[in-house]
């Protein structure tokens, strides 16, 4: 039973939220979009671990908080209460309706069970051979000697990961457009002032926002003929996210109509591609600036390895990458905050929060607190082969009932991706100069794409 609770209108409860910058909203969001992690960390050392912010574009404040306790109490809460779909409205233009990461009560729970079998249990697994041959093609482009921004490898390496094991598209020339496509997409949507709903106003086919309107219309013009011809095909046999999700069917029966589908498919390659390529950069980052990481690292894959090529089936066995990934996480989580909208006034940390309010537990400054990770600017991987942090203190996949559904396929696929870079290639990085965080839409990414220079192909 969650310890949040919900408070009935009388005269004893009186609904307050906690303190905040005094600076006007526009001023927030400014600071918000350009230079987010001071901003946090200013708000964190004048009013401690909860704060409000507000935005001109939102009619609703948005409460951080960083105290585990409290973390766990909103994670836990009822989710008819605390209702992610409308935090995260933000994204609906470009998922959709129906995508799982905006829907809220029954719809998200049928949605949910709907999504989970592809990523359960072993199945996964079966991507393996697909990932590490996807990471040889990108490998085999990169020019000795000549420095490179290799976060737009990374993406390169996810996308196709997602279109073939998720969309499973073969190379053809709908593979090819579709490909073209959504990289432009997602390239013009790494602008954070394309998130301002201000903006997002279709001028005509060479306006900013006209141009993401007529591709994502081309995007979907080009699922559904791929949907309508994969239904006159036999199904059965293949392994393809997008052929399990044709094949499902809800508690009567229905299967998904091709918008849902849609917006689905989006979903998973929003939240897979980009944050999971952003996360390799980063992890990329932090092993090359760390020679003795590096070498534990290359000792672990000889001892897994040996001499041979890395196999997928034994790619849990590598304890130390596994480490890696999870300190890198903590120092560098993707996406800062997630969300939770109260639907009635609710205690939370001991303070009762109107209606209306969004509760953001903070990934980023949970993940900084001293009291809970000693020396918490430091990349120490050993911290975390000798604790198991709870599910309030690391949530960098989010948490309670919004976990992240391929959290597992998108860690499994970083240590594949990770295992064969350090077994094929010698990297160093390009610049002498510390990599800074730099917002791309709603994620914390790398400055100047993370430049590396390839010393040795292996």
């Amino acid at each position: 039973m969650s310890s949040a609770s919900l408070v009935e209108s009388s005269p004893q409860v009186s609904p307050s939220l906690p303190p905040g910058p005094p600076v006007p909203s526009p001023v927030q969001l400014f600071r918000w979009l350009t230079r987010p992690i001071p901003f946090m960390e200013e708000c964190a050392r004048k009013y401690g671990e909860c704060f409000t912010i507000r935005f001109p574009t939102s009619p609703d404040p948005l409460v951080f908080f960083s105290n585990p306790e409290v973390v766990k109490e909103i994670f836990t809460s009822d989710p008819e209460q605390l209702r992610a779909g409308e935090a995260n409205m933000i994204v609906r233009p470009l998922l959709g309706e129906y995508s799982l990461i905006v829907l809220d009560g029954i719809r998200h729970q049928r949605e949910r069970r709907l999504m989970m079998p592809p990523f359960h249990g072993e199945r996964m697994y079966v991507y393996g051979e697909t990932m590490r041959e996807l990471t040889d093609r990108t490998i085999a482009t990169w020019s000795v000697g000549q420095p490179f921004a290799i976060h737009s490898h990374m993406q390169q390496i996810t996308l196709n990961v997602i279109l073939r094991t998720v969309f499973g598209l073969a190379e053809d020339a709908t593979l090819t457009r579709l490909r073209t496509v959504l990289t432009e997409v997602l390239a013009a949507g790494a602008n954070p002032f394309m998130l301002i709903p201000w903006l997002q106003i279709d001028l005509g086919p060479y306006s900013p926002w006209g141009k993401q309107v007529r591709r994502r219309r081309e995007i979907d013009q080009l699922l559904f003929a791929e949907f309508a011809r994969r239904r006159t095909t036999d199904l059965s046999g293949r392994e393809d996210i997008l052929s399990m999700l044709m094949q499902a069917r809800d508690e009567d029966g229905q299967p998904l109509h091709d918008q849902h589908l849609r917006d689905e498919l989006m979903t998973l390659l929003v939240a897979g591609h980009e944050t999971t390529a952003t996360s390799l950069a980063w992890m990329l980052y932090r092993i090359l600036n760390r020679p003795d990481v590096l070498e534990k690292l290359h000792t672990e894959l000889r001892d897994v390895f040996g001499a041979g090529p890395v196999t997928p089936q034994q790619i849990n066995k590598l304890e130390y990458l596994d480490a890696v990934i999870k300190e890198t996480q903590r120092l560098n989580p993707i996406l800062p905050v997630v969300g939770r909208r109260l639907k009635t006034p609710t205690t939370i940390g001991g303070r009762t929060l109107p209606a209306g309010a969004v509760a953001m537990p903070c990934i980023y400054l949970t993940h900084h607190r001293a009291d809970v990770w000693p020396d918490p600017y430091e990349f120490k991987p050993e911290r975390l082969l000798n604790k198991k942090p709870t599910p309030w203190e690391f949530f960098p996949f989010g948490g309670g009932n919004r976990f992240c559904l391929g959290a597992g396929f998108a860690t499994y696929e970083m240590k594949v991706v990770l295992a064969q870079i350090l077994t094929r290639t010698t990297l160093r990085l390009a610049s002498k100069y510390p990599i800074r965080v730099v917002r791309r839409s709603i994620t914390f990414a790398p400055s100047e794409g993370m430049p590396v220079v390839l010393e040795k192909r292996l």
